[in-house]
């Protein structure tokens, strides 16, 4: 192997466990600082809201119906697999019977 090749690999090893040590440092400053646990409880959330919005964003109107409905339902029992049950159950529905197009 040539030089370049040694060079890459200490770099990339360097990388790595410099990736690590920085998880561990703000690891350790997150349960320090209060502010930085509230946004980080959230943030869970909000990546799901992203990815439902971005999902949304192109969609039919039936689709978003049965998302309005999800929404009720997720509001209401607070629990995911019946959200995602009567949510899929909602749209399979209207599909099937031919509702909303």
């Amino acid at each position: 192997m040539t030089l370049d090749h040694w060079l890459l690999i200490a770099f990339l090893a360097v990388g790595a466990y410099g990736l690590r040590l920085a998880g561990l440092i703000g690891g350790q400053a997150i349960l320090r600082n209060e502010r930085l646990k509230t946004l980080l409880d959230d943030l869970p959330g909000c990546l799901i809201v992203a990815l439902v919005a971005t999902s949304l964003a192109d969609a039919s109107p039936l689709t978003w119906i049965a998302a309005a409905f999800a929404l009720v339902v997720a509001i209401l029992t607070n629990n995911v697999v019946i959200t995602m049950a009567l949510g899929f159950a909602a749209i399979f529905g209207m599909q099937y019977f031919g509702v909303g197009g």
